[in-house]
């Protein structure tokens, strides 16, 4: 029997998603990846006129409205819907503005303790795969099975070089560095949830390893 309730957490740029993707359609379960929690926030807080810099109105913003992630309804390219008091805002939480202010909001301690509460309800339904930063230590601490994935910074910096790179994109390697860095940086030091790994995660360093000999091994893990 493969794991009902599987967490991924790990820095940015480390492989999460296309790890937690690939898992979730070989085991045939919804894929979650809390980000895009934090974008329906951010995306209503900006249709709603709410000055992201106002803590105390985006955190009632996000105690006040209901996000739910299922599977997709559309063969559009999308993943999963994202949805809020039960509109469908897939495609609208991926635009620029949102892109701008999602970390702004994403730090804010109200607002991820709202929406830890609504990714445990999602995630406890099983049959999951989630991705973030802080699913094994707080959203999921009962998840089946617990994945690290880690790189280093150079590492992290170079594939996303390379992925600009391809999409023919201008890309910087020293400030895509940088900004990789001081991610970690905020991440790992934020007040509620920081970035760190469960006790009880197993511990993978993708430095090296393709993308594919990544989930053969947690394939493998699951099995």
């Amino acid at each position: 029997m493969p794991p009902k309730m599987i967490a991924i957490d790990g820095p940015a740029a480390s492989g999460k998603t296309t790890l937690g993707r690939r898992l979730a359609d070989y085991l045939g379960y919804l894929f979650v990846d809390t980000g895009v929690m934090y974008r329906a926030v951010t995306w209503a807080a900006l249709q709603r006129g709410i000055d992201i810099h106002d803590e105390a109105r985006v955190t009632a913003l996000a105690e006040e409205v209901q996000i739910d992630i299922l599977p997709p309804s559309q063969n559009d390219g999308r993943f999963y819907d994202v949805r809020m008091d039960h509109q469908d805002i897939t495609w609208e939480i991926r635009n620029l503005q949102v892109e701008a202010a999602v970390s702004i909001v994403s730090a804010y301690p109200g607002v991820r303790r709202a929406l830890t509460a609504q990714q445990r309800r999602i995630g406890l339904r099983g049959r999951v795969v989630m991705v973030g930063r802080d699913i094994g230590t707080v959203v999921l601490p009962e998840a089946d099975l617990k994945i690290y994935l880690d790189a280093s910074p150079e590492e992290r910096a170079r594939r996303r070089f390379a992925e600009l790179q391809a999409r023919g994109e201008a890309a910087d390697y020293g400030a895509i560095l940088q900004k990789v860095r001081e991610r970690d940086q905020i991440d790992s030091t934020r007040q509620v949830a920081p970035l760190q790994a469960a006790p009880d995660a197993i511990h993978i360093d993708s430095d090296g390893l393709t993308a594919e000999e990544v989930f053969e091994r947690v394939r493998e893990l699951c099995r």
